[in-house]
């Protein structure tokens, strides 16, 4: 029997490029794997036109629309991208945001109010510090440029939020300009480096992000890797073997980190970043699966149901289909 074509869209990580060049292939499937860098674009292209048969998918969509019912998607438990997101909320420092309770009844900007980064900032200032954000102005508009957080198709928000579109300026120079008091999200403005008032609210934000996760155990997650529901019916197959093939090609992306005698990364001292890593993660800074993710994944359906993207909070494993994988392992 000839292998399944299947189409794959994806940014190229080093935790999926063994699959990309063909050093990791999956059973019983031809894969065409499509390399997109701007991931707003898969997502929109994902969500408005089921383009791909799998791709990275926004983790905050994809629960959105398990729990609307009759989601299009069905997920696996490979997080292709995850970020601590403690360095992502920027301020002007001329109006006076020194810290998160700062932050109550202010005009924040965001790219799209409901996207994952976003959600996992909105979460960790209400739960680590208590910052009540029932009062903020939400403004959206794209990070770096005039215009709109491309064109996504997510359910409607099930309690009010006061959320304002400005398109005529970017987020970064409306921060700059003091429309808004400070900016959250999945990108950096440019005037972070350009404008000495333009700076993070946690200046130190990676010690900030090791104590957070030394206390919490979560590791942010942004997106996941979704299938066509139709195409996951038709060859329920395919969640197994994607699971194993990423799972591969994240062992391999994590030996070759790991083997210093030419740095796979332009990052001068990668290996004492790897041996940090170790230190804190215990040996696996990425772990597939849903045990190892289990803190991660109740936090994000918490936050989702708390700020009324979700009307209920789903059990962590309906989000999921099942999967028979190789077994998670530490890397030595």
């Amino acid at each position: 029997m000839s292998p399944l074509k299947m189409s794959f869209a994806c940014a190229a990580y080093d935790r999926v490029v063994p699959l990309l060049t063909g050093e990791v292939r999956l059973d019983g499937i031809d894969l065409n794997f499509i390399v997109m860098e701007d991931q707003r674009q898969t997502f929109d292209r994902m969500a408005g036109g089921l383009e791909f048969d799998a791709c990275e998918m926004s983790s905050a969509e994809v629960i959105m629309n398990h729990c609307k019912g009759n989601s299009p998607f069905v997920a696996i438990p490979v997080f292709v991208s995850r970020v601590f997101r403690h360095g992502f909320i920027v301020v002007n420092k001329r109006s006076g945001v020194k810290a998160p309770k700062d932050l109550e009844g202010r005009k924040i900007g965001v790219p799209l109010y409901t996207m994952s980064a976003a959600v996992w900032i909105r979460g960790f200032l209400q739960h680590e510090y208590n910052v009540d954000l029932s009062g903020v102005t939400w403004v959206q508009a794209a990070a770096n440029s005039a215009g709109s957080h491309g064109h996504p198709s997510v359910p409607a928000l099930l309690k009010p939020v006061n959320i304002v579109n400005r398109r005529d300026k970017s987020l970064s120079q409306q921060l700059e300009d003091g429309d808004i008091d400070a900016m959250i999200g999945g990108l950096l403005p440019d005037s972070l480096h350009a404008n000495p008032d333009i700076v993070r609210l946690f200046p130190n934000y990676k010690e900030v992000e090791q104590d957070y996760y030394k206390r919490t155990k979560l590791f942010p997650i942004m997106h996941l890797v979704a299938i066509r529901r139709d195409f996951h019916e038709r060859h329920p197959f395919v969640a197994t073997s994607l699971y194993d093939g990423l799972f591969r090609a994240k062992e391999i992306a994590a030996k070759h980190m790991r083997s210093l005698g030419a740095l796979r990364c332009m990052l001068p001292w990668l290996p004492d970043h790897a041996e940090e890593a170790d230190r804190i993660f215990g040996g696996d800074p990425w772990p597939y699966g849903v045990e190892s993710n289990r803190p991660s994944l109740e936090a994000a359906v918490t936050y989702l149901h708390e700020q009324g993207m979700i009307g209920f909070k789903p059990k962590i494993e309906d989000l999921f289909a099942p999967t028979f994988g190789a077994p998670m392992v530490k890397y030595t």
